[in-house]
This record gives C-alpha cells, structure tokens and sequence, in this order.
C-alpha cells in the first residue's frame, strides 16, 4: 500500500508538472498545467467534461442554490464542442473574465463519483492551483485516495521538530519551536514570549502572510498585528505566537495573488476567493489546538478579532477563558478590506 505521505507528493508534482492524477475510478487533468497536447493526450475524443468548483460554477448559472452556498462542492460541466483548452482556461481562471467573454451556454451534468470529485477540489487547493480539472473515467500512473489527502492535514500528526532560543525585536529571552508532519513540506512555528505566570498564556493565531509580513504590504493588517502580538505578550509577561503556514487563508501564495488580482477589479476579498472557487477562508485551526497540546496548554486567552478561531479552538479542546480584541488603526488601502472582514466574515472588537 502507497504511504500517504507519498501518495501527496507523487500528486502535487504531478498536477504541478501537469500530468494525469487519478483519485478513485476517474482520472483527472488540472487545467491550469495542461496544455493543448496533453489534453489530446489525455482526451483524444474531446469528451472530457470540466470539474469545478461551485464558487466558480456560480457565475456560470450552473450552481443550484445548495451548491452556491458551498464554494467548494464539485460541479460538471459538459464538454461542448467549442469547449477547447482555451475554453477551458477561461472558466478556470475568473481573473480572464473581463479579457475571454465565455462562450456558453453551459449544461451541468450529474456527478457519477462526487466523492472523487470533491477529493480533486481539495488536492488542488493542496497543490495549490486552481480547482479546475478536465475529467475522466480510467486509470493514470500517478494515484491518490482521498484519504490520503485528508491524512496531509491531519493535525493529529503534528510533532516538536525542533526548539532553541531566539531573542527577537520586543522579546529578547523568546524561544521558537518548530512543528511538522510527515505530510507536509512547511512547519508551522511558536514563539514563546516571556514564562509562565501562573495565568493562562495570552495567544495569537498568526497565518502566514507573505505581501504583509515580509514585503510591508498595505493591503492588509497582518504585517502590524504580527508585531503587536509580540508587543503585547511581552507586556503581559507571557505569550504564545503560532505562526501557522496557511497563507491566503488556506489557498496558498499563488491563488492568494490571483485574489488581489480580483480585488484590483473591484471585488472584495470573499467574493475573490468563491469565484475562484474556494472557501472563504479554508484555515484550519485544528493544527493550532494540536500545537498547543503538545506545548501543554489547553486554557488560553486568545488575542483575536476573529470568532471563528474561538469556535474551532474550542471544538478542538482548548478552553479560550478570555477573548482579548486586537485591532489596529486603518490606512487607505487596506480600509475596505477591514470593513469586509467586519461586515462579512464576523470579526469583531
């Protein structure tokens, strides 16, 4: 039996690389990596239909109302005859809406392995491209089950790599630790700020956030929050900062930018993220209540505007006693971002 760990790997190169994955009975081609002669490789009698997500599916008018209402449920589109790999490329990516008038009209047709279909969705969001496949009953020399997907974020399988002493700007005795899975390339990070003082840590759930952390961007808070996080733990006296490797909330850096790109046309950052067809906000806070297990701590007081971390951390065993608001002043880029977050996503003060 194919090891989980291997089966992940073996997929995400292949999509990346643009070769046939097979997941079950089906096989499956990522349209993103493809091009026109694998894809008459792959389908030479240009049957194939497309896979998508129903956040994308949507503007298509191809979402019935309990589809919409998850951006991530798998919809079938017939393959039309003029629907060729330029065809395809456009309904995957929404960013070409404006450029690629699609053709239509579009005809949905029944998931004869939804299963399948809905493992294909969250490998790509694994593998970080977009969530739009040419599809096919058969077989492919690289496969994968969905188990083995789910098993590449099971937070179960989180342990310490590694800890060591690192002073840092605000907090010169913090220690960082390093977790991973077996599954997983990146490692998600704690920093510990200041020693135990007999209450519970004050603790901050920190996604990664490349644009903001590193590059200073404007567009979003989390460049700030970052650093009053740090602030205010050493303040208190004790802290725990998880740096989670979720970027884009769960999307990855690439569809992350595909979203700004989305944003530059006048969307908000939700409805970027559906019409690309993923989740609002795929983080999974699961991985943070197994970090804190394994750092002996399962009462916290959460630095978060956010309560959907409240809830999951919860659901998840760790006894939020307090929730401790953490909001910084607006600029004018990122203004409107914050109202969406507010008036969309539920975060709150």
């Amino acid at each position: 039996m194919t090891d989980p760990a291997r089966a992940v790997a073996n997929a995400i190169d292949a999509l990346r690389r643009g070769w046939a994955v097979q997941i079950h009975a089906v096989t499956l081609l990522a349209v993103e990596t493809a091009d026109p002669v694998r894809l008459a490789a792959f389908d030479p009698e240009e049957t194939a239909p497309v896979l998508l997500s129903a956040g994308r599916a949507v503007t298509l008018k191809l979402a019935n109302q309990r589809e919409a209402a998850d951006p991530t449920a798998p919809v079938l589109v017939e393959r039309a005859p003029w629907l060729d790999f330029a065809a395809a490329t456009a309904l995957a990516d929404p960013r070409l809406d404006l450029a690629t008038p699609l053709k239509g009209p579009f005809r949905a047709l029944p998931l004869a392995h939804p299963d399948a279909a809905a493992a294909a969705l969250r490998l790509a969001r694994v593998a970080g491209v977009l969530p739009a496949f040419f599809m096919r009953e058969g077989e492919a020399e690289v496969s994968i089950t969905p188990a083995a997907i789910d098993a590449h974020e099971d937070a179960a399988r989180l342990t310490i790599a590694v800890r060591a002493k690192l002073p840092v700007a605000g907090a010169e005795t913090a220690e960082i630790i390093a977790f991973r899975t077996p599954e997983q390339p990146g490692e998600h990070i704690a920093l510990l700020v200041g020693q135990p003082t007999g209450r519970p840590p004050l603790v901050r759930l920190h996604s990664e956030c490349l644009t903001g952390d590193m590059l200073g961007s404007l567009k979003c808070d989390c460049g700030p929050q970052l650093h009053a996080a740090v602030d205010a733990m050493a303040a208190d006296g004790w802290g725990i900062l998880l740096y989670l490797r979720q970027e884009g909330r769960g999307i990855g850096l690439v569809n992350k930018l595909r979203a700004y790109a989305l944003q530059d046309q006048g969307f908000d950052t939700v409805d970027a993220n559906t019409r690309l067809g993923f989740a609002v906000d795929a983080r999974d806070y699961r991985v943070a209540a197994r970090m804190l297990e394994l750092l002996g701590q399962d009462r916290i007081r959460l630095l978060t505007n956010n309560p959907a971390k409240v809830a999951q951390l919860e659901a998840a065993g760790v006894t939020v006693v307090e929730r401790v608001p953490h909001a910084l002043p607006a600029n004018p880029h990122n203004a409107a971002y914050l109202d969406t977050k507010r008036d969309r996503t539920g975060h709150q003060l």
